[in-house]
Parts: C-alpha cells; sequence; structure tokens
C-alpha cells in the first residue's frame, strides 16, 4: 500500500520542518519508490509510493484538481473502463487510477465514491471551503486513520506518526482493548482514545467546527439472484470468482498467492493459472508460497498445497513454521508496534517470507481469506430455516426441518427451536453465536465492555432484511474488523489482495438462496461444484482443514515463560483488565492440553507483550501514555453521531 499522510493547521500556521522531517523518517519504509509533497501554508501533505501496476509508475501525488482542491489515493480502481467511457473528454486508456478518481470527484463529488470499485483509500483536502474528506472502499483492506484536535487535525496511512509524534497526553481505548479480546475491535476504532480510524464504506468530513460521519454505501438487502437450474448458478459463481482473480492479478510484477492446501487459496492459484494461460492477467508470472509444520500431528497441509503445485508443473516457496513459537517482537527497524496485531509480523516464518519477497521483488500478494466464511464454510442450517420462517414460508419450513434434522441427527424440536432463538436477545436465550467470556477477564471490565467481547453479536430482526442477508452481514462486519486490525507491512512493502472479499463477488453470494451454498451432507455445495476440474477433485473432496492443536498450547507455554521471566506482575492485571490468578490457572491447563479458550488465551498474552512495548518505548511514554507504571484508560467512549447517507 502507498502511504497517504496530512496535517492541516486551523490557523493557517504551517506544520513544522522539524516535525515533517520526523515524519518522513516513519514513513520511508512503508513506501520505497519515493515520496511526494504539498503545502499551501495549512496544510501539509506527503504520499509515499508503493507501485504495483504500470500506470500507477506514471502517477504524480499529490493530485492537484482543477477545483484547486488536492486529493491522494492509496489503491486499485477495477472499474477503469466505465469512467474512461462515461469522460472520454478528460481519459483515456493510459489514463491513471488516480487521475479517473480526480476526474469523478470534481464531476459527483462525494457521490463518486459508491461507484468506485475495488480496494481503496483517499484524502481530498479542500484550501476553497477548508474542508478535509477522508474515505474508504466498502470492505476495508486499506488503512486510514485520523487524530482531530481542536486547533488542528492529522491524518495517515499507518498509525505510526499520530502516536510516536502525538503532542497530548495519549489514552488507550478501553473498547478496543475489549475488541482485541473478543474477537476483533470495532472497524472505528484504534488502540488509542482521539485516534480514529476511517469505517470501510464511510467517508469522514472534518472542518474547524464539526465533524460528519456518513455512509455512501451498502449492500442491496432487496437484490435476488434466481435461476432455474444449478447449472446456471455454478456458471455465474465461475464468472465473478474469475473477475475478482482477474482484477487482482492486475500487476506489472511477478504475484506471490498463498497456497495453504485449502479450497480457498487453492481455488484463487488455479483460478489465476487459467486465467495467465489464456492471457487474460496482467501479471507476467504467478509464485506461490506455503507453510508447513511437520513437528504438528494432526497439521495434514502438505499432501494438499503439493497437488495442487503438481497441476501447475512448479513447486512453490515453502516455510517450516515449527519454530514460531518464540515471543515475537517489534514490526520494524524503528523499533515501535503500533497496536498489538503489529506484532506477530516479525515472528520467524514471517521474516523468513519477508527475505523471500524483497529477493524476488514481488509487489502484490493474494489471499484466502474470508472464502470460507462467505461461500458456506460453516454447515448449519440455520439461516435457510430462519428465512423460510421470517418469510412464513411453513410447508418448505417444516420439509427443511425434517431434512436437516435427519441430517444433523437432531431432535426436528431443537432444530426448530435453535431456528427461533436467533431472534430473541442474549440476556434471554443462550444463542449458540454468542461468545463465552473468558474467565480471566476482570469481572468490571467484562461488564462495561461486554458487547465488544461478545463480537457485537445481535439478534435477528423479524421484521427486517432476509435473515441469511442479516447473518451475511454480520460475517462480512467480522471479517472488516479483522482487516483493520491487519497492520500494513514495511520492509518488504507488499500489497495484500483478498478476491474473496470482492465486492461484485460478495453481492452475487448475497443475492442468491442460501441453498446453493450449503446442503445437508454438502458443505460449500456451490463452489465444490463449480470449481469441479478447475481446483483438483482430492481439494474439493476433503473435509475442513485439521485443527492444530499442539503449537498454540506450546507457544502459551514459551509466552507465559517469557513474560513471567522479565518482570512478576502483568501491566493488564494491575489495569482492570485481567484477574492474574484466573489466567495462572488458564495457562497451567493448557499445558495439560486442558479445554480451554485457546484463543483469547493468546490474544491476552500477545496484549501483555504489547502493553509492556510501548510501556518501554522511549517516544511514546514522552507522550505521555505511560505514567508511574499506569496506562490512562478511557472509561467511556462517546461515538460521533453517523449520518445516512
Amino acid at each position: 500500500m502507498s502511504v497517504q499522510f496530512g496535517r492541516w493547521n486551523f490557523d493557517g500556521q504551517p506544520a513544522e520542518p522539524e516535525y515533517l522531517n520526523k515524519v518522513r523518517e516513519i514513513l520511508a519504509p512503508y513506501g520505497p519508490d519515493g515520496m511526494a509533497s504539498y503545502s499551501d501554508g495549512a496544510a501539509n501533505i506527503l504520499y509515499r509510493a508503493l507501485h504495483t501496476t504500470r500506470e500507477s509508475r506514471q502517477e504524480r501525488q499529490p493530485c492537484r484538481l482543477e477545483s484547486a482542491a488536492v486529493l491522494t489515493w492509496d489503491g486499485r480502481l477495477d472499474n477503469r473502463a466505465e469512467f474512461i467511457g462515461l469522460m472520454r473528454d478528460r481519459l483515456s486508456q493510459d489514463s491513471e487510477d488516480v487521475a479517473i478518481v480526480a476526474a469523478a470527484y470534481e464531476r459527483w463529488g462525494t457521490d463518486c465514491f459508491a461507484r468506485l470499485v475495488g480496494d481503496w483509500a483517499l484524502a481530498v483536502w479542500n484550501p476553497a471551503d477548508r474542508s478535509l474528506i477522508l474515505a474508504k472502499d466498502p470492505i476495508g483492506t486499506h488503512h486510514l486513520y485520523y487524530a482531530p484536535e481542536p486547533d488542528r487535525v492529522t491524518w495517515s496511512s499507518v498509525l505510526d506518526p499520530l502516536v510516536l509524534l502525538a503532542r497530548k497526553t495519549l489514552a488507550l481505548d478501553e473498547e478496543y482493548i475489549a475488541g482485541w479480546l473478543g474477537t476483533f475491535p470495532a472497524t472505528d476504532l484504534t488502540p488509542y482514545a482521539g485516534i480514529f480510524s476511517v469505517p470501510p464504506a464511510y467517508f469522514v468530513r472534518l472542518v474547524p467546527t464539526s465533524k460528519i460521519i456518513a455512509k455512501f454505501w451498502d449492500f442491496d438487502p432487496k437484490k435476488r439472484i434466481r435461476y432455474a437450474s444449478d447449472a446456471e448458478y455454478e456458471e455465474h459463481f465461475r464468472t465473478v470468482l474469475q473477475e475478482s482473480v482477474r482484477r487482482r492479478l492486475r500487476s506489472d510484477a511477478p504475484v506471490l498467492a498463498e497456497l495453504s492446501g485449502g479450497m480457498d487459496s487453492s481455488s484463487i492459484v488455479c483460478v489465476a493459472d487459467a486465467l495467465i494461460a489464456e492471457g487474460a492477467a496482467e501479471t507476467p508470472r504467478l509464485d506461490t508460497v506455503s507453510y508447513y509444520d511437520d513437528s504438528e500431528p494432526h497439521w495434514d497441509e502438505r499432501p494438499y498445497f503439493t497437488k495442487v503445485e503438481e497441476q501447475r508443473d512448479r513447486a512453490g516457496f515453502h516455510i517450516d513454521v515449527s519454530q514460531d513459537h518464540a515471543v515475537h517482537g517489534p514490526l520494524h527497524k524503528h523499533g515501535f508496534s503500533a497496536s498489538p496485531g503489529a506484532m506477530g509480523h516479525n515472528s520467524i516464518g514471517a521474516r523468513e517470507l519477508s527475505t523471500h519477497i524483497a529477493a524476488q521483488g514481488y509487489r502484490v500478494l493474494l489471499s484466502g481469506l474470508g472464502g470460507d466464511e462467505v461461500t458456506g464454510g460453516v454447515p448449519t442450517p440455520l439461516p435457510e430455516l430462519e428465512d423460510l420462517l421470517a418469510t412464513g414460508r411453513i410447508f418448505p419450513l417444516a420439509h427443511r426441518l425434517k431434512v436437516w434434522a435427519l441430517d444433523k441427527r437432531k431432535p426436528l424440536l431443537h432444530l426448530l427451536l435453535e431456528t427461533v432463538k436467533a431472534y430473541f436477545p442474549a440476556t434471554l436465550v443462550r444463542n449458540p453465536k454468542n461468545r463465552q467470556l473468558a474467565p480471566w477477564l476482570s469481572i468490571s471490565f467484562a461488564k462495561r465492555h461486554q458487547k465488544a467481547l461478545t463480537g457485537y453479536d445481535s439478534r435477528l430482526e423479524f421484521f427486517g432484511h432476509l435473515p441469511s442477508f442479516q447473518e451475511n452481514l454480520s460475517t462480512l462486519d467480522d471479517l472488516r474488523r479483522q482487516l483493520a486490525c491487519d497492520a500494513p507491512r514495511p520492509e518488504p512493502c507488499i500489497e495484500k489482495r483478498y478476491p474473496y472479499l470482492d465486492r461484485d463477488l460478495l453481492e452475487f453470494l448475497f443475492a442468491i438462496p442460501r441453498e446453493q451454498l450449503v446442503r445437508p451432507g454438502q458443505r460449500r455445495s456451490l463452489m465444490r461444484r463449480a470449481l469441479a476440474g478447475i481446483v483438483p477433485g482430492e481439494l474439493l473432496g476433503r473435509r475442513r482443514k485439521a485443527f492444530v492443536s499442539r503449537g498454540p498450547a506450546e507457544s502459551i507455554a514459551v509466552e507465559w515463560a517469557s513474560l513471567t521471566r522479565e518482570r512478576p506482575g502483568l501491566l493488564a492485571s494491575s489495569l482492570g483488565l485481567v484477574d492474574e490468578a484466573a489466567l495462572f490457572e488458564a495457562v497451567e491447563r493448557a499445558r495439560r492440553g486442558q479445554e480451554v479458550q485457546v484463543v483469547t488465551l493468546m490474544r491476552t498474552l500477545a496484549l501483555e507483550r504489547w502493553l509492556r512495548h510501548v510501556r518501554d518505548h522511549g517516544p511514546v511514554q514522552r507522550a505521555g501514555l505511560f505514567g508511574d507504571e499506569t496506562v490512562l484508560l478511557e472509561k467511556r467512549r462517546i461515538r460521533p453521531a453517523v449520518n445516512p447517507a
């Protein structure tokens, strides 16, 4: 990802040269292809480029518009041809993405954001009306943060300069911490109170006296796609998946793809190979990277990713992650990780991958994230049954209840009760979707932030949109929060792309009948049917990937030993986040191989590691985040009003 940064002083005074020099130093590792800047006194804007396409190498950013506004753009525009056709008088086939976006903004203003298909984040500074607009694509694959103050606003693609160069006392945001310990935090949060993230599908408009947050696009709940035969659904799925992969192969350098041996990454590689063979992709070559751990008896990925390698007649780069149980450190050489999620990027496997990326000159990494979630990876009948109940289709509901009850080997009435319970508040029933709180969390902390700790789950609205559509949006929100926690990597810089999170592909999957995705005894039914003959049959026919149980337990033991050896007593305990004795008991249970909430336990230890890292980091300490070993925690958080688009 390219890096955008700006500071606007409301009093019209320019930013101090020393401050801007420090910002340049912090941003340098994130943008290897040079820096450009803009200044008009009140606003200072910096841009560091990471070129991934032929057109991007011709870009000139920050981009001055005819209206005197200044735009910076970090992203990939997938519907270029549509805009070029609409504005032939101003654009050509060779126009850079930023030039197309600038022309669209000049014509439609903020209404153009809903038209931009792709992965992107942008900023528009308008000196004429003294306003700043920050916007992000509907999925949220790119990052954009901002820190509003009474006399200025600062924005950046990476958190580091907003934290390291803060002039005020920073406080940790408790809701973010709770979200980290639950699933993932809300997309508008950062670990720091007063520093915010632009939410996906929203734009933020800031002027000296106010802030407006408005949603510019959402999935259409009324959209329905209905065909007469399975074959038509399969053909449509292949078409949108191929188009999604083709879009993400747009690169003038070789592309690297993760190949885990699962259906998601394997299907991306196989579809990409077919597109390249047909001459339908821009990249000169697609390579793969796979991970293995022969010390883990239940991890059987090697035979499966080898099948894909055999089909493409080319072996990929293999990384042994059996030694990755060591303690993880800071993200990069300036020694600071701005968020808990950034600490893990310095594992042994991550460093080996970084070395390989730098040596081969990759600029794009394809990931299968989201495939399992959006194509019916969880074989539950509930969304289908809930749809039938909500639409009053009693006889089809009775039939499908009988079919699913036989498949799940459950009494029909029990399955009906599970269907009905989805509409009740979590306080009245134990809904299977609700996540149980970890017993080592502080009771008062858990009470304050139960919603964040349980993943922001909510009941279905009976008179709202179709339950399956509501479930789809909830699943997508989970993925958006996960993406928001994935900090961009410096050194080597690489842009992650997610074919299964393509807007057009998701619109198709959200609009078809649920029974196309999941059928009794047929998890991921549509995907398996549609990709037969493209993906090796051994992968399409395999069961869910094996759960790796030994590695996490070993990681927990290593991390706990390291933390207690460094210094007795936990910061997370002194801050009132966890009960240290209960946490110790959970670690012991994990060591003995007993049942424990492994993910939350690993997250808790990672949080403790990060809290110590932030406490010990000089610039942050001078900024006032810590004092006398105490973190200043924001107890209540008032969100700005969100205006409908």
